[in-house]
């Protein structure tokens, strides 16, 4: 078997048929691997749903922990306390709802009779479409008409039926909330212990420190700005005469938690309301205008101030990670998307450390440079700065070496 000269790719010696084959094989594996991935969640979404949701509103109520820790209480009656303490702020959101929310159930029938006669409206343009699916028909030459069959089901029936499921959920994110909480420095305590270096403990450590931090202080800051803004909605709904103003501030401040989706859900329930309960374009447009200046206010000013730069995230990747965990588990997986972001991030950045693009030199910055301009000048004079790195040291070491012929050979010279 022939073996590679020492210094080179332990792989030179494969033809380039076998180099593809290996890679494919490995990507394979990883494609393999990230279908069973998905499977797992989705089948065992009523338990893995609410365990992770579980151990993110534990990571949010650490903090409050550690406080009734130190006043001298067992970690057992402190997980309790956050328990009840959770508990207590459901119920008084429940309370902001019921009330309301049975008031719009009792108009739901004249709701849905005004919306109905909003959407006759559409009846020229709905004629239209039947006129082209005719003669789509005609064209394909199929006589049977396209139609949609509805299955009745009893709604009662349903809810019998996702009721025990549901229940089963609550209780599972309950107690794996309070046994989280309650066992957390154990968990810390017995993680460490299966590191077998030291390098290893220590970053370990730094992730867990990371987590902590970054999710429960991502998590407060955003319960704080979103109880501002369920707060600022509820005046501006009173203000221009929308009933039940403290239904759609809690709705705003619960849907805020989700970013895009929850303020596409929100703008899309308000149209609705306005298109059922108002008969001016203005009057329905303008509960949506108040609540998308009121949001534009936020996420332009009041979340880049408390939460930072350093917790703010690309939105592309946001927005993938919130219709990846949806369509896995539903809204809880909204709910969870931001947080396991910020997890993946303090694993990924302690795991895989990486050293930040910077020249020794920066770029000045003129007036006319933008952020951007900046930024790629900045990365090309790093680049720059290692090419010429790379070439110094490449002209030393041919300054090093010897004349060609001149070096030694291990044979001495004859004498005669």
């Amino acid at each position: 078997m022939r073996h590679p000269p020492a210094g080179l790719p332990a792989d030179v010696d494969q033809s380039q048929f076998e180099r593809v084959l290996n890679n494919a094989a490995r990507l394979a594996v990883v494609g393999i691997g990230f279908a069973v991935l998905l499977t797992v969640l989705q089948a065992g979404q009523v338990f893995l749903a609410p365990v992770t949701l579980a151990i993110v509103v534990g990571l949010m109520f650490g903090p409050v922990a550690d406080r009734v820790e130190s006043w001298g209480v067992p970690p057992a009656l402190s997980a309790g306390v956050v328990v009840l303490l959770l508990l207590t702020v459901i119920a008084g959101f429940a309370t902001l709802f019921a009330v309301p929310l049975s008031e719009w159930v009792a108009r739901a029938p004249l709701i849905w009779e005004k919306l109905q006669a909003q959407l006759a409206n559409l009846k020229e343009p709905l004629e239209s479409i039947g006129q082209f699916q005719e003669q789509l028909t005609s064209v394909l030459g199929t006589d049977g008409a396209m139609s949609v069959q509805v299955e009745d089901a009893s709604t009662v029936t349903g809810v019998a039926m996702l009721a025990p499921a549901a229940l089963a959920q609550v209780a599972i994110f309950l107690a794996s909330l309070y046994f989280f909480v309650a066992t957390r420095d154990h968990i810390r305590m017995s993680v460490l212990s299966m590191c077998v270096t030291r390098r290893m403990r220590w970053r370990t450590a730094h992730v867990f420190r990371d987590v902590e931090l970054k999710v429960s202080r991502f998590l407060l800051s955003v319960t704080l700005i979103n109880l501002c803004v369920g707060t600022a909605v509820s005046i501006a709904m009173w203000a221009i005469g929308m009933p039940s103003p403290l239904l759609w501030g809690a709705m705003a401040a619960v849907l805020n938690y989700i970013p895009y989706v929850g303020q596409a859900i929100m703008v899309t329930v308000l149209i609705a309301v306005g298109l059922g309960t108002q008969t001016e374009l203005w009057q329905i447009l303008l509960p949506v205008a108040c609540y998308a200046g009121i949001n534009f206010v936020e996420g332009q000013i009041f979340t880049p101030h408390f939460i930072g730069r350093s917790l703010t995230l690309n939105p592309f990747i946001i927005f993938l990670s919130i219709t990846f965990w949806i369509w896995a588990w539903g809204p809880v997986g909204g709910l969870v998307a931001v947080p396991t972001l910020l997890i993946a991030q303090s694993v990924i950045a302690h795991a895989l450390p990486s050293k930040p693009v910077a020249p020794r030199k920066p770029v000045r910055r003129t007036r006319q440079m933008s952020d951007r301009e900046e930024l790629l000048a900045n990365a090309a004079q790093a680049i720059a700065e290692k090419r010429q790195d790379e070439e110094s040291e490449a002209r030393k070491q041919e300054r090093e070496e010897p004349p060609q012929g001149t070096g030694p050979t291990g044979v001495e010279p004859s004498t005669s």
